[in-house]
């Protein structure tokens, strides 16, 4: 006699690298929902529980079971991640999009020093949102910059090891400070009153403005503690130079030696410095490589007051400038804290080949 009913489903057997991919993909909290959910079907498929108890246990239903059970059998693995969905069809082809990707990297437009999305999508063919959308997507940004400069001191690898030492692992008893001054320091006053911020806006401030003189600003950045001790002169000459040596000198106790990175400025190898420096050896001076004076760390806290208090301020003299200077530094090292150096030589000589290489046309 025939049988009647539902036909029985066939059994649903694993090798043991399809258990261990299914197993993965049931645990993983990275891969989708959905197919996460279809490895944990064909598991419990592949373990003999019912398809009604599947269902229930996982929030599905019956149809779906069967339909996952059906693509595993004509597909397996692959399978389970589905086909791709239909949709609109691409517009544009590998190629073209290519051959914009080598226009705007490979070639300058004429009359210009730059690509523009209106100009790369003029010479393509392409629409603008196609090339600021693949632009965007390639991380392709002809509209900006940045400046470098490779040092030619031919004791560069010699200074590296030797700063980036005293960075990285600081001698016993010793301050190391980064020294440095920032020169013309303008006070400038504005010649209207600045419109407050507010809801909406944002603070204006007058393009033009009345200067009251300048003010150099000698600074000396304590690498393990951040804080930092300034002066303010009104020159910036070999005399002032020593004149700051002096604050140091008087402000550091004297049981610990003192090891100072500084840049090549002129001043700072004046003979009469130098003579001052021989008669003092707990004074150590450390010499920046050429063009190279952002190894002084000094020189990011110059970047802060400039941003934080000099660069939107207003003062009416260059003693008001000098005085806001001093406020600032002050409510600075009330908070101050280290910066933290995490380039290693070798890091920075890696990096200094990979431009070489970039200029010379040679890298890869």
């Amino acid at each position: 006699m025939a049988r009647i009913g539902r036909p029985q489903e066939q059994a649903l057997t694993l090798s043991e690298i399809e258990r261990d991919e299914l197993e993965r993909l049931g645990r993983s909290q990275s891969a989708a929902h959905s197919l996460v959910r279809r490895a944990q079907i064909i598991l419990a498929s592949a373990a003999g529980e019912a398809n009604t108890s599947i269902a229930s246990r996982l929030g599905v239903s019956n149809p779906t079971i069967c339909h996952w059970r059906k693509i595993w059998f004509e597909k397996g693995l692959t399978g389970l991640y589905g086909e791709a969905k239909p949709g609109r069809p691409r517009t544009h082809d590998e190629e073209r999009i290519a051959s914009l990707l080598r226009t705007v990297i490979e070639s300058k437009p004429i009359g210009a020093t730059h690509w523009t999305v209106r100009s790369a999508a003029a010479t393509t063919g392409l629409s603008k949102s196609t090339v600021a959308r693949m632009l965007a997507l390639f991380n392709v940004q002809p509209h900006r910059s940045k400046t470098f400069r490779l040092s030619s001191d031919p004791l560069f690898v010699d200074k590296v090891r030797d700063i980036v030492g005293l960075y990285l692992n600081p001698p016993d008893h010793a301050l190391v400070l980064c020294v440095d001054e920032k020169t013309q320091v303008q006070a400038l006053e504005r010649r209207q009153p600045m419109l407050p911020l507010g809801l909406g806006y944002i603070e204006g401030v007058t393009h033009d403005y009345v200067r009251h003189g300048t003010t150099t600003l000698f600074a000396a950045l304590d690498i393990a503690n951040g804080q930092v001790m300034t002066q303010c002169r009104a020159r910036h000459r070999h005399q002032e130079f020593l004149g700051f040596l002096k604050h140091i000198e008087a402000n550091v106790p004297s049981d610990l030696d003192l090891h100072l990175v500084v840049d090549n400025y002129a001043a700072h190898k004046h003979p009469k410095v130098r003579a001052w420096l021989a008669e003092r050896p707990r004074f150590t001076l450390h010499f920046t490589p050429t063009y190279a004076s952002w190894m002084n760390q000094v020189e990011r806290w110059f970047g802060l007051i400039t941003q934080r208090q000099i660069r939107r301020g207003s003062f009416i003299s260059a003693k008001d400038l000098v005085a806001k200077i001093e406020a600032f530094v002050a409510a600075y090292n009330v908070q101050a804290k280290p910066f933290q150096w995490t380039a290693t030589s070798d890091a920075i000589f890696a990096k200094q080949e990979r431009l070489s290489k970039a200029i010379c046309g040679t890298a890869h």
